[in-house]
């Protein structure tokens, strides 16, 4: 393994290199990584017992050494390259015996500057980034350009290296994480959709996360492209942060600067030529935040020479990400509404900025380290009860728990129950945790599909007359 003045790692037939991390992504980094011919060797920490038998049986086949029950610096050293799959934290002592021998540590991203000559969209943010990279798909689909997408959203980068590479654009969703250890990765369109507190319990501070989101435009050059939210102020606000590349902007008041504006149910982009515009009126796209994310996803597309009647079609075909906003039923004039993908505060912000009604939100989860006094104008505003579920319900009804009606209660289902007796005809129930699943489920979607199974089981109630009204007790007491 080489490195050039750029610092960018080559990786060649022999070379040794460490996965760190068994989940989907580090399998895809080994079959990757095999196939060209390296020498592979994996380090778990997840109980060996715990881990599929028929992988470790192809693995154990494929002469791959695994490690697993923990992280040994004798394993991080003996290698000449480590490849960490996002979720391993980077302050593992392990990967400090590593870098103190001068071994390079890094991410599937960093692969794209050897691995793949696929024009890249590259799109990150606190919040939006699965529905802006599945529109950006939409859009080049649209236009024949038979996308790839992936990346922190579903397929890993390293399942599109390792094949054909037939896509006219990769277009990736990537995460803070990812992006520490991207190294040379260098999207030809880069996307910053906002920054808002997340993952706090990883970095040192606020800071040091937003620092991390501006790092997707490290390696970009004059003429790439970023694209950046000008109603955000924490972007606007870091201006010595902003790349060197071609700057455009997207939000409601662009004061003069070239990109996309929402006006209205348009989005209107200027400065690339003759002045566009996009009606959203009759898309899925027309409430906010979608609006926004459509303004982002139309001036991403368009840099990278998406025809705009292309655009016009993907926008009028494409429907909403489930567990995102998404309408579950209606029972008893009451909306009920799936938003598990809102793992962080700036998502339920977001959400609770989209209703119009009383809302009877269900939250909590494992914490993130987020403050969940952010939430208190929203909530003032907005909320008229708050159900709160897992590990984070204490702390979450500690800090919002002077402002509307609050509850602690033992499962989503039970929550669900109680929000059914609560919400009255016009009014929301609206799932939008503002924290991370891990504690009670597998995933958001776990999350998602249990509270839509839960909501589907209220409708034969409804149907007989159903129990609102009846103010059962809770399985906690209201704070």
């Amino acid at each position: 393994m080489t490195a050039n003045r750029d610092n960018a790692f080559r990786i060649h037939a022999g070379d040794h290199v460490l996965v760190v991390g068994l989940g989907k992504s580090g399998l895809s980094a080994v079959r990757f990584l095999l196939g060209q011919g390296v020498r592979v060797s994996v380090s778990e920490g997840g109980r060996r017992d715990r881990l599929d038998r028929e992988i470790l049986r192809w693995l154990e086949g494929e002469r791959v050494r695994v490690e697993t029950g923990g992280h040994s610096s004798e394993f991080f050293c003996a290698v000449d390259a480590i490849l960490l799959s996002p979720g391993v934290p980077l302050d593992l002592p392990a990967l400090d015996a590593a870098r103190a021998n001068g071994i390079p540590i890094l991410g599937e991203m960093a692969l794209a500057d050897q691995f793949t000559t696929t024009p890249v969209v590259a799109v990150t943010g606190t919040n939006g980034k699965s529905t802006v990279v599945s529109l950006l798909g939409a859009l080049f689909a649209a236009a024949g350009a038979a996308p790839f997408v992936g990346g922190n959203i579903g397929t890993p980068l390293t399942d599109y290296l390792g094949s054909p590479q037939e896509a006219g654009v990769a277009v990736l969703e990537v995460s803070s994480f990812q992006i520490d250890t991207a190294g040379p990765f260098r999207p030809r369109v880069g996307v910053l959709l906002n920054i808002t507190p997340d993952h706090l319990d990883r970095y040192a501070d606020f800071d040091a996360y937003a620092v991390s989101k501006f790092g997707l435009f490290r390696s970009q050059q004059a003429g790439d492209a970023a694209v950046l939210n000008v109603d955000d102020p924490e972007i606007m606000g870091r201006e010595s942060l902003w790349p060197a590349s071609r700057c455009f902007f997207f939000g409601h008041a662009l004061g003069g600067r070239p990109g996309a504006a929402v006006e209205g149910s348009e989005v209107v982009v200027s400065g690339l030529g003759a002045t566009e515009r996009y009606d959203l009126a009759a898309t899925a796209l027309a409430v906010s935040p979608n609006r926004e994310n459509a303004a982002a996803a139309i001036l991403a597309a368009r840099l990278e020479g998406c025809p705009a009647e292309a655009i016009r079609q993907g926008l009028a075909a494409f429907a909403p990400l489930a567990h995102r906003l998404a309408l579950v039923a209606e029972i008893d004039g009451v909306g009920y509404y799936d938003d598990s993908k809102a793992t962080n505060i700036g998502a339920v912000l977001s959400a609770l900025a989209a209703m119009a009604s009383p809302v009877t939100l269900i939250a909590g989860g494992r914490d993130k380290g987020g403050d969940y006094r952010l939430l208190a104008s929203a909530v003032t505003a907005r909320v008229k009860n708050l159900l709160l579920i897992g590990e984070a319900s204490a702390k979450m009804a500690a800090a919002l728990g002077d402002l509307t009606r609050v509850e602690q209660l033992a499962s989503l289902e039970a929550a669900v129950a109680r929000a059914h007796a609560l919400a009255l005809p016009g009014e929301v129930v609206l799932l939008s945790p503002a924290c991370a699943s891990f504690d009670m489920f597998t995933s958001y979607v776990h999350r998602g599909e249990v509270f839509r199974k839960a909501v589907r089981e209220l409708l034969p109630a409804a149907a007989s007359g159903g129990t609102r009204g009846a103010e059962p007790m809770p399985q906690a007491a209201a704070i």
